[in-house]
């Protein structure tokens, strides 16, 4: 039995179906994504969702479905589902389906009478093209299958509407046709394994609606083209495979390249694998290097989190290379010590954090390689880091004389926090910021450690002072004795006391200036106040500006993102922090959370964790369906889990 699995009585139920969706890429920006029932409920689904660099850079919705129609002595039974205004869905292909299942790659099984059709589909590696395979299990009588294209040729931020510019030529090709709708793209060339007759019916699939874009509070209509249809002809037992590629394919090699993809899956037989298999989803092979894709479907790259994710992405499956690849990609952006927020769209390099973690991906390395080979390979960019927060860099970036780093613009958010509302900052935080501190303290001792290794008297000699004296500014600045906890940010005379996640890197650090009673109280005050089981609140319920509801329009979703909504990537250094606190006495506990996670796994986007979840219970998903430093913090912990457990 597959590891991830519906029936029909969840498929034909939309209320259920609707809300779970999947996702397949290709490694190069492209993708593939629909909900279970097939039904897209979001402008951002889409059969064949590719990368386009020449036109605008941005991701861009070729093909959006394709409506299969069974036909046996002229009747016909659509299996295709649309949603359009007033509740209405048309055709209902969903209640045909009788299994949806995931082992390697999403399998649906549909029954109509005597006839037994299952579909598979995947993407090509590196390749702007879906194949999609057709088996006609079971049938009684002469079967026809017919397939008609939605098109939308479209950004995936975008919706379009019927109009005269879209360019509705079509050129025949083998065993299928190819066109483009619009000047500036790529030709989309839609292709059988077999001889298929094209009807051409021209015409335009009016007012589709996206049901998460409405709740959103976006634009959730559109228009699409559907060119016509194409009819073949399919026997019991017989297999037919459909391309949609944005190059042209040998209609005889699409089996052969079906069954050669196949074999690179990683089976979804298990929650470890699902997460493993979610991981390599998020590898990006950009023109100027390895990258990880933040989220899918709408962010591309953000280095701060990149760094979050490195090691659960690819240390937990001891993919060196590739880490130091990315990790050297990230590290080619440095300017005046500062990394960018974002990759691929336009932004400041106002990430207080990001330079600071990057050392600390850096030092993930330890395991895998030799302190003195570290300081030759990332020690220049290191020091660039370090010198240029020392002597102050862009956005009042700078160390204070306590050794603290202070960092603070009016009306930029310069932490992970960095949600906006009418271009305000929803959680400004400036000033002395405990992570950033903690991270910068640890940074600094980790190069000496290095510096030390490789006989580096110059930097030795620098920078060996400074520990001490951060150390006792940190627990001056941030730390009281009578709350038993860190502040989260502290300016001037103002000492923000909120209880946040920012405090557990204090206590999970390699180095920290935190004794181990006090690591003791801030890891109990985290597991009592942000704690759950989709990792850490951003602020604890206790606080008066706790949202515990991450819904409504943008404004309000950002609104609650960082006063309350749970974060995955969070749980490993709390459980970093834990059991380097609790030890062995630990274990059972930390093994209970971590097993949590495992029903989430078929909850929303199958095999994976979305972008964040709501504070209060059930701690329903939000944001994008899948996010790489969520799937790597699960990952390193539960790695960290089964490791700390062998060693007892």
């Amino acid at each position: 039995m597959s590891y991830l699995k519906f029936d029909k009585e969840e498929l034909v139920n939309l209320e259920y179906s609707l809300q779970r969706e999947f996702l397949r890429t290709n490694r190069s920006g492209a993708y593939s994504s629909s909900t279970i029932a097939g039904c897209n409920t979001r402008k951002y689904h889409g059969m064949l969702i590719v990368k386009l660099e020449e036109l605008d850079g941005g991701k861009h919705v070729l093909l959006s479905s394709l409506d299969e129609t069974i036909i046996q002595h002229d009747a016909q039974f659509n299996l295709g589902i649309h949603k359009y205004p007033g509740e209405f869905y048309e055709p209902k292909g969903h209640k045909y389906i009788r299994n949806f299942e995931i082992d390697t790659i999403p399998k649906v099984t549909y029954r109509v009478g005597g006839v037994v059709l299952t579909k598979t589909r995947m993407l090509v590696e590196h390749e702007n093209q879906v194949i999609v395979k057709y088996t006609l299990e079971e049938a009684s009588s002469p079967t026809t299958l017919r397939f008609k294209p939605f098109l939308a040729f479209r950004n995936v931020h975008q919706l379009t509407r019927a109009n005269m510019v879209a360019n509705g030529k079509y050129t025949k090709v083998k065993n299928g046709i190819k066109m483009s709708l619009y000047e500036g793209y790529p030709e989309l060339h839609m292709q059988f394994s077999k001889s298929v007759d094209f009807v051409p019916v021209p015409d335009w699939s009016r007012n589709i609606e996206y049901i998460k874009e409405q709740s959103r509070g976006y634009e959730f209509q559109e228009d699409l083209y559907v060119p016509g249809y194409f009819e073949l002809p399919i026997k019991k037992g017989e297999s037919v495979f459909f391309s949609a590629s944005t190059e042209a394919s040998d209609p005889a090699d699409l089996k052969k390249l079906y069954l050669f993809e196949l074999e690179k899956r990683i089976p979804r037989d298990s929650f470890i694998n699902c997460l493993i298999n979610a991981a390599q989803q998020f590898i990006w092979e950009r023109k100027d290097g390895k990258d990880i894709i933040a989220g899918f479907p709408w962010y591309e790259s953000i280095p701060l989190q990149t760094f979050h994710a490195l090691p659960g992405l690819l240390l937990t499956q001891s993919a060196v290379s590739t880490y130091e690849e990315i990790l050297k990609t990230n590290l080619n952006r440095l300017k005046d010590g500062l990394l960018p927020k974002y990759i691929g769209a336009p932004g400041d390099y106002d990430s207080a954090d990001a330079p600071l973690f990057a050392i600390y991906a850096i030092q993930e390395l330890k395991p895998f390689k030799e302190n003195k080979e570290l300081w030759k390979s990332y020690g220049p960019a290191i020091i660039e880091i370090l010198t240029n927060y020392r002597q102050g860099t862009s956005f009042n970036i700078h160390m204070d004389p306590n050794g603290l780093i202070y960092a603070k613009q009016n009306g930029v958010a310069l932490t992970w926090m960095n949600a906006y509302i009418d271009g305000k900052p929803v959680t400004p935080r400036g000033g002395f910021t405990v992570e950033i501190n903690a991270a910068w303290y640890n940074a600094l001792c980790f190069a000496l450690e290095l510096a030390e290794s490789a006989k580096d008297k110059a930097f030795i000699s620098e920078w060996s002072s400074y520990p001490d004296l951060i150390a006792q500014s940190f627990l001056d600045t941030f730390w009281n004795d009578e709350k038993g906890y860190l502040a989260d940010y502290v300016d001037g005379e103002y000492v923000d006391w909120s209880v946040r996640p920012n405090m557990i890197f204090a206590a999970s650090f390699e180095y920290s200036p935190m004794s181990r009673e006090q690591k003791k109280l801030i890891v109990s005050t985290v597991r009592n106040e942000l704690l759950t089981p989709r990792g850490l609140r951003s602020l604890s319920p206790k606080d008066y500006h706790y949202k515990g509801s991450c819904v409504g329009n943008v404004e309000k979703r950002s609104e609650a993102v960082h006063m309350g909504s749970a974060f995955p990537f969070l749980i490993y250094p709390f459980v970093k922090a834990y059991l380097d606190i609790h030890k062995a006495g630990g274990l059972s506990f930390v093994k209970q959370i971590m097993e949590g996670f495992e029903e989430e796994m078929s909850e929303h986007c199958l095999g994976t964790l979305s972008e964040v979840y709501e504070g209060n219970p059930p701690h329903t998903a939000r944001g994008a369906i899948s996010q790489a430093w969520n799937v790597a913090g699960v990952l390193s912990a539960t790695s960290l889990t089964e490791k700390f457990g062998d060693l007892q």
